[in-house]
């Protein structure tokens, strides 16, 4: 059977289909038509601005850090350019331990940098890039270069880094910059100067370094530059130049730091010296010390264990944090509180038998048999601790307390340097406040004054203290704070600002009575029975000075005997001074762990410090270590320690010292 077709039927079809086709045509058209106008007509300015941020970027110029120079212009601390390996592992598109495998083949990468490497990148953003190799080789960064396509995420960027050129000389006064580790970061960002550190890796960690960051670090600058599609730099638009940091120019000596590091030898301690009439600090010495230079790309897992668990603690900053009780030299200031409290007279003296009575307790002086008749003059001259028994005894704690806390002893100086420790200066407030939890623990006794009288007990001061106090003391109570940065030099037109413009305030002393305590300080050194007559004999200048040995540990009763003592639980031995005695250029405080007495080899290594300072004269041994002696304690003299009692406390053991 033959069909039929309809025609006109799908003459129509064809018709609406076709309809529909044009529709969907003219409708996808109008789309697009209605897409070209948002973005270029109403969208046309934002997107512009998108395009030209795309094309233009705005790269910081980080500025060179200042210099840091000593008063005679030596540089401390400089600059230097080079080439680092760098990678950002957000951009990396393979898998980081085989990049980095990759990367080995071309520029030598070692396990040490591969272990620094993660450190710091668990300290980064992941976002930052992070330095793999540093200091590249011209060969290295060819070959690099050369295949630079096969490695997205990777860079090679010049950069500037710091160096300490004299290695550990001055550490602890410098201190060391690092890389921003991730709080740090967040708190410069919260910072109102979080801009000028865009492209800034690296910050001051410790010393001036850090207490100086904004004034080293300088202004950041900016290029306007046009990129490639790819992201290369095509051309430079335009550019703001960064301003260097400001140029530190310190008070330090640093031919004199040298003088006293090398005179230190393999003993630890610490030695601060200071202008009186300025506050400038000529030396600042922490044995031992460290090289910062470690410190300035990452330091290697090894060093920095090697560091942070030595016996020695070489990161320790002495002067500044350690904390030591003076010995005897706290006994020309009991003096001075004497006569400025009307509790003696120059002339008055005791006969002294060689120990001191006090609620049925024996404390002991250092000579067996006592020194005889003793008046103030030679109760610092021959370090009488009788003398200062009964005197502290009279005087009373809170007296005691009161007269020492302007020379500066238990409070901070205001050095130029962060983390500085208060130390203890005691007192019956303290004692209440530092035992609050052991009632029985609060009460004041009469032992403990009786051991604070000469420098032991809860005495505790940092070595900076110490030579601020001989240092006001030498100005005749005129204080001058203590300060590192004599001069602030502008980076950009090299201006030079103070630091410290005028005295910090005045202790109100008579002269007559400074003088008194003055002249017996000179004794200690110049006298034939004076404690440190011997190390300063046949010196060309006057030399005001005090020695001092403290205990490190108590000794329950028993007699101490150096020989028979481990070597870290033996006493310290200290030393103040300050010459010419006339008119003094100098002030020195010094502590030696562990060394016995003062006279020693504290005194000796201040007569280097003082000779080279004042006669320019470096001493043939002046690079040799001081020598260590086997068992200071004389044959014929004993140190014995009071029997412990009802009236005495551990903080109170007071043997007698022989200085």
């Amino acid at each position: 059977m033959t069909e039929i077709k309809d025609s006109d039927r799908e003459i129509h079809l064809f018709r609406m289909r076709l309809t529909a086709m044009v529709l969907f045509v003219f409708i996808c058209f109008g789309l697009l038509v209605a897409r070209f106008v948002w973005l270029q007509v109403v969208k046309h300015s934002q997107y512009m601005a998108q395009a030209e941020d795309n094309r233009i970027a705005l790269v910081p110029i980080v500025p060179n850090r200042g210099l840091i120079v000593d008063r005679n212009g030596v540089v401390l601390a400089s600059n230097y350019s080079a080439y680092t390996l760098e990678i950002t592992p957000s951009k990396l598109e393979a898998n980081l331990d085989s990049v980095i495998d990759e990367l080995a083949k071309l520029v030598a990468i070692e396990p040490k940098d591969r272990k620094r490497f993660k450190r710091l990148m668990e300290e980064s953003k992941n976002f930052s890039s992070v330095p793999i190799r540093t200091r590249l080789t011209d060969d290295e960064v060819a070959r690099f270069t050369a295949q630079r396509f096969r490695f997205p995420g990777v860079e090679v960027q010049a950069r500037l880094f710091r160096q300490y050129p004299l290695g550990e000389v001055a550490s602890h006064v410098l201190g060391y910059i690092g890389r921003i580790n991730q709080a740090e970061a967040k708190v410069i960002d919260a910072s109102d100067d979080a801009a000028n550190y865009n492209g800034t890796d690296h910050i001051g960690k410790e010393g001036l370094e850090k207490s100086y960051e904004r004034q080293l670090h300088g202004q950041t600058g900016y290029e306007e530059v046009e990129r490639s599609a790819g992201g290369r730099a095509i051309r430079t638009l335009s550019r703001t130049p960064p301003t260097p940091g400001n140029n530190l120019i310190l008070s330090i000596d640093i031919e004199l730091q040298k003088v006293v590091e090398q005179a230190f030898g393999d003993y630890r301690g610490a030695l601060v010296a200071i202008e009186p009439a300025t506050g400038d600090v000529l030396a600042y010495v922490s044995r031992p010390g460290f090289d910062p230079n470690l410190f300035v790309d990452g330091i290697d897992t090894q060093s920095w264990t090697e560091l942070n668990t030595s016996l020695d603690k070489p990161l320790m900053n002495r002067p500044l944090s350690g904390t030591y009780p003076p010995g005897s030299t706290f006994k020309p200031y009991m003096a001075l509180a004497a006569l400025e409290l009307g509790l003696r007279r120059p002339e008055y003296g005791i006969n002294d038998p060689g120990f001191f009575m006090l609620g049925g307790h024996r404390f002991n002086d250092d000579k067996r048999g006592g020194h005889g008749y003793i008046d103030m003059y030679r109760s610092i001259v021959m370090s009488c601790d009788t003398y200062y028994y009964q005197l502290g005894n009279e005087m009373g704690i809170d007296r005691l307390h009161d007269f020492m806390q302007p020379f500066g002893f238990g409070e901070k100086t205001g050095i130029d340097l962060e983390h500085e420790k208060t130390g203890v200066l005691p007192s019956q407030q303290w004692k209440r406040e530092r035992f609050k939890r052991n009632r029985a623990a609060q009460k004041w006794v009469g032992g403990d004054t009786i051991s604070i009288s000469i420098g032991n007990g809860f005495n505790s001061y940092t070595p900076l203290q110490m030579a601020h106090a001989v240092a006001t003391l030498a100005n005749d109570g005129v204080i001058m704070r203590p300060h590192l940065v004599k001069l602030l030099e502008d980076g950009g037109n090299h201006a030079r600002t103070p630091t410290v413009a005028k005295e910090s305030g005045r202790i109100p002393l008579k002269q007559q009575n400074i003088d008194v305590v003055k002249r017996a300080m000179v004794g200690v050194t110049a006298d034939q029975s004076g404690t440190a007559f011997i190390p300063f004999r046949n010196v060309q200048y006057t030399v005001a000075g005090k020695t001092g040995t403290a205990q490190v540990v108590g000794l329950k009763g028993q007699k101490y005997n150096a020989a028979a003592t481990p070597e870290r639980l033996r006493d310290n031995a200290l030393f103040i001074a300050y010459a010419p005695a006339d008119h003094p250029r100098i002030a020195i405080a010094l502590v030696v762990e562990n060394a016995g007495f003062g006279a020693a080899v504290a005194a000796p290594i201040a007569r280097k410090a003082l000779d080279y300072y004042l006669l320019g004269k470096r001493p043939g041994d002046a690079d040799k270590p001081a020598p260590k002696p086997v068992d200071p304690v004389p044959a014929d003299e004993d140190q014995v320690a009071p029997t412990a009692g009802a009236d005495f406390r551990p903080g109170g053991e007071t043997p007698g010292n022989k200085d």
